[in-house]
């Protein structure tokens, strides 16, 4: 077996392409784009297809380096901070608190579907937890942070392998089921989005086709400056957070910190140029996003899925059944049954399988078609970013015990 490991300026050269080989793909096979299927999505699967026929089939193993990544999510997250009005804060402030409270309820539903499903297939003791919220709700990170734990409670030796397997599939089913359910509950009940509002993330699809999104460099170059700004302030504040003994992620402090600055500069300074809810910062999230998820799901190493055996699916198709059934008859109803409503069930189902910008990408994808959303997308990373993980924590540590 020989390895290939790409270096850090080719694999985000190699993202870009692959944006582009998803997005001819979604507008070769029409059901793709019908079904919202975000255009890294569809390339990074392809790719990710690609590196499994050269391990299987010519022994190559090939890895991305994904420094550039790690980045992009902070300039992705510090983007959404800073289309963050008070005005929608808001207005969120009720719709959050119920998201959060159908979220954490889902939390304990996974687990006790895991624990349930491992013990109906006779699966060792401790298998649950990698097959629930730990890798599903939690993703690789919480998974990785936690299999050397579960190894040590319950003797478990591929704790990290099967808990990887599970977050990889999971990620893969977000992806490519948030987008239908939304297009499926948006034309069931005839709902639109505000078509004449700016996007939080990205540019309309009519207006790329009619160029309408045409910014200066000057413009970019303010954003820039902006968030950049915005994101040094986060690490510098995260430090502190890390001193306190508090481990937050970063990109939750770089959203935190540009939440603050742009409901407090433009007041301070209001003839400063600010970027919130510009065609510049929505094309530089937009730009982050997707390149980040091309090379998130262009890197997942599909080989590591093999050997697991067929209960790892089985139980991930009863995880996705149930979550799709929640998303429909508690989600979208609980949320409203308005178009927001929509438009966060799909980003739940990133949520609940996935991950944060699995969640935001499925959202993007479904709202350069209907229209903005403004609420989901303040209240859903503040939801699965930050609070939920608490949540998990505090839930994985019951359950370890």
């Amino acid at each position: 077996m020989s390895v290939i490991q790409v270096p850090g300026l080719l694999s985000f050269t190699i993202a870009i392409l692959v944006f582009f080989a998803g997005a001819n793909l979604n507008r070769f096979i029409p059901i793709l784009a019908r079904w919202s299927i975000p255009e890294p999505v569809t390339g990074g699967l392809l790719a990710a297809l690609a590196t499994l026929i050269a391990y299987e089939a010519f022994s190559v193993e090939i890895s991305f380096t994904l420094a550039a990544r790690d980045m992009l999510l902070l300039y992705f997250f510090t983007g959404v901070g800073l289309n963050a009005r008070l005005s929608d804060l808001a207005a969120g402030g009720k719709p959050f608190l119920i998201l959060l409270g159908i979220t954490l309820v889902f939390l304990v539903i996974q687990n006790l579907v895991a624990i349930g499903a491992s013990d109906m297939l006779g699966l060792p003791q401790g298998m649950a937890m990698l097959l629930g919220s730990t890798s599903l709700i939690g993703g690789h990170g919480t998974t990785i942070a936690w299999a050397p734990i579960i190894t040590n409670r319950f003797g478990l030796m591929n704790a990290l392998e099967v808990g990887i397997a599970s977050a990889t599939l999971g990620l893969v089913i977000a992806s490519l089921v948030g987008g239908p359910i939304a297009q499926y509950l948006i034309k069931r009940h005839h709902l639109s989005g505000g078509a004449d509002d700016e996007l939080i993330i990205g540019v309309s699809r009519a207006a790329v086709r009619s160029h309408h999104d045409d910014v200066s460099y000057i413009s970019l170059l303010r954003t820039l400056l902006v968030t950049n700004v915005a994101i040094l302030a986060g690490y510098a504040l995260h430090e502190l957070i890390l001193d306190a003994g508090i481990n937050l992620p970063l990109f939750v402090v770089c959203l935190l910190v540009a939440i603050v600055m742009t409901n407090t500069v433009p007041l301070v300074v209001p003839n400063l140029p600010w970027p919130t809810r510009s065609r510049a910062l929505s094309l530089i999230s937009d730009l982050s996003l997707n390149v980040f998820l091309a090379m998130s799901l262009m890197s997942m190493q599909l080989w590591g899925l093999s050997g697991l055996g067929f209960a790892l699916v089985i139980v991930l198709a009863i995880q996705t059944v149930v979550a799709i059934a929640y998303i429909l008859f508690v989600v979208f109803p609980a949320m409203g049954r308005n178009y927001e409503a929509a438009v966060i069930s799909a980003g739940f189902c990133g949520i609940s399988l996935g991950a944060t910008p699995t969640a935001i990408a499925n959202m993007t994808a479904i709202t350069k078609i209907h229209g903005a959303a403004t609420v989901a997308f303040i209240i859903l990373p503040l939801v699965s970013a930050f609070f939920i993980d608490l949540a998990n924590a505090a839930v994985l540590g019951f359950l370890v015990r």
